[in-house]
Formats: structure tokens, C-alpha cells, sequence
């Protein structure tokens, strides 16, 4: 089989690419080149996906097609990266929410357009793979794709790929599910890539998320549990709950972000006990293992990446939004 997979320049995704040529696929590398030229702080650089650090992993993601002798393709998406991530991503936060700007990203960029791009080509591949923590299975009964976690819990990273439709599943070639990530760097190594010893990207934006931001909607009230004001805030996307530093504020006790409110462009801050919450509601919604909810269900809810899970019952509450009731209250729901 003819497969896509989409070279980082790190070492995952070429141990991806290798282990998928000795299985006998016909790959192609293709990377996206999604970083428009913007100004970020000084001294931003490489270690992250956004920024001018993509102009060696660039190169390095070449000189892993290279090594493999592979075709190599790069494809420039700046222009749909900007409206499709960054531009929702600065949004969300100038509204008080934290977005999660990699699992849109996995859905939009990597699995539908770098994939219809390489199409456009004519390169004619029938799969795409990335280098994922993550599995792929097919269930059945119901004849529906299911996402399921990676071997190394560690490095599990289902939670990104959780908005991939049924289309993208059925496509989607994981080659790491079963490895862990020590086995993965002896693979490299084996091999001889010249990524093998390159360290892991960590951020989304050089300089951080923040670098992208502006200002986030300017400065504005820290209020206390009974809404005194008891210092100023930089933005509101500046803040995340659950945070304790950079609040400047001094108290008797430690004090926390436990909510943003955007109506009046201020921070709430309080003590550790106020960030646990019994229940969120959440949207946008997507279905993976079924094709919609028609009533409550007991789930385990993770609430962000590297979150074990909590039992909990989710409910619907319209189109594309839903409940979540925790057996347990849970900290720093954002």
C-alpha cells in the first residue's frame, strides 16, 4: 500500500516512516510548512511546532526521507494554519477558555489538508501515518473505528487524535501504538537516523502560547472569592485555572486562578478547595466510539492530556454540547 506519513523532523515520525517501509508500504514523506513569518519574542526558537524553529525541522524531516530514501514532499499551509488553528486559538482565549489548539490541528492540518494536498499532487497514497502514541481498531459489531490508547501510557497520545472522523480512522496508519518510547529511540538508533537523539518538541508557539496572544484582551480586575478587587491582571489569556504563579498578588493563603470572566474582563482567584468541580459542560462534541448520545452514559472522563480519567455521567444537553457529572470533584477543570 501506497502511505503518506507526515515527517516532524523528530524522531517518532521517522521510526514511523522506517518501520512502515519494512513492512513493505511504498511511503512518502510530506511535511507542512505552516509558520508565516509573524514576530515572536526574541530569542524564540526551535522546540516547538509554530515558529522559526520549523526551518530545521524542515531540514531534519529531509534528511530523514533522505536516509530512508523515500520520496519527500513540503507543502505549504501558513495561509490555512493562521484561520484554522491560530486564529481560534487567540480567540478562545481572549474569551476566558483554553483551547486545545493540537487536536484541531491533528483533525484539519495533518489528517484532512497536508493529506488532500499530497492528493492534489497525484502522489496516490490510500493511508495516512503519523508518529503517534496511539492505536487504531476497528470494532465488530458496530463496524466503527475505535481510538484506543498507546502501549506507553507515558506517552499516550490519544487525546490529541480525539477529533479524527471515522474517515480519518479508516485511513489512519499508527505505527507506534505498540512501542514504547525507549523502544522507539533504540529503533532510531538501530537504524542509524540522523534524529535519533533529537529531543522531543514541547511547545505549540516558539516563546510559548502566549507569543501569539497580544495583549489578550488587555488588562483588567483580580477579584477575591467575594469579588473585592485585589490586584490587575496583563489579559486574560494570559491565565489558565488551576494557575498559582504570576498572579502577584499576596494573601494569607495561596491563591489560584479558579475562573476567568470575560463579561467583565477579570480574573477570580481564591483558595486551592475552589478549583474542584463536580460538573462541566463542554462543546463542541465528538463522537468516536458511537454516532451520537440519545442519554446519560457512564464514561471515564479524561479532562486534559495525561488526566487518568474520573467515572463520570455524561449527559446531552442540544447539538454538539453535553454535561459531564463527576463521581468525584475534580481540580482545575478549564
Amino acid at each position: 500500500m501506497r502511505v503518506a506519513v507526515g515527517l516532524s523532523g523528530g524522531v517518532d515520525s521517522a521510526v514511523a516512516a522506517a518501520l512502515l517501509r519494512e513492512a513493505g508500504h511504498e511511503v512518502v514523506g510530506v511535511t507542512m510548512r505552516i509558520w508565516d513569518g509573524r514576530p515572536l519574542p526574541s530569542g524564540a526558537g526551535g522546540g516547538a511546532c509554530y515558529g522559526p524553529g520549523e526551518i530545521d525541522d524542515v531540514r531534519d524531516a529531509a534528511g530523514v526521507a533522505a536516509a530512508l530514501a523515500i520520496p519527500f514532499h513540503e507543502i505549504d499551509l501558513a495561509a490555512e494554519y493562521s484561520a484554522r488553528i491560530l486564529e481560534p486559538c487567540v480567540r478562545a482565549y481572549r474569551l476566558g477558555t483554553t483551547p486545545n489548539p493540537c487536536v484541531h490541528c491533528n483533525r484539519w492540518m495533518k489528517f484532512e489538508l497536508l493529506f488532500e494536498r499530497l492528493r492534489d499532487l497525484g502522489a496516490g497514497c490510500q493511508a495516512m501515518a503519523t508518529g503517534h502514541y496511539a492505536r487504531v481498531r476497528r470494532d465488530e459489531a458496530s463496524g466503527r473505528f475505535l481510538l484506543c490508547r498507546g502501549r506507553d501510557r507515558a506517552k499516550d497520545q490519544s487525546y490529541f487524535l480525539s477529533f479524527l472522523t471515522q474517515a480519518h480512522l479508516a485511513r489512519a496508519l499508527l505505527p507506534l501504538g505498540e512501542l514504547t518510547k525507549a523502544e522507539v529511540r533504540e529503533r532510531a538508533r538501530a537504524l542509524a537516523l540522523p534524529v535519533a537523539e533529537k529531543r522531543e518538541s514541547q511547545d505549540f508557539v516558539s516563546g510559548g502560547y502566549r507569543a501569539i496572544l497580544g495583549g489578550a484582551g488587555g488588562p483588567g480586575p483580580i477579584l477575591d472569592e467575594r469579588g473585592g478587587e485585589i490586584g490587575r491582571h496583563s489579559g486574560l489569556g494570559n491565565y489558565t485555572i488551576g494557575q498559582r504563579r504570576g498572579l502577584g498578588v499576596s494573601a494569607r493563603e495561596p491563591l489560584y486562578v479558579v475562573g476567568l470572566d470575560p463579561g467583565r474582563n477579570a480574573v477570580l482567584a481564591g483558595p486551592e478547595r475552589l478549583l474542584y468541580r463536580e460538573e462541566l459542560e463542554a462543546e463542541p462534541v465528538h463522537w468516536i466510539a458511537l454516532p451520537g448520545l440519545d442519554g446519560p452514559r457512564a464514561v471515564r472522563a479524561a479532562i486534559r492530556y495525561r488526566h487518568e480519567g474520573a467515572d463520570a455521567v455524561v449527559s446531552p444537553l442540544g447539538p454538539g454540547r453535553v454535561r459531564v457529572r463527576f463521581a468525584r470533584p475534580q481540580r482545575a477543570v478549564a
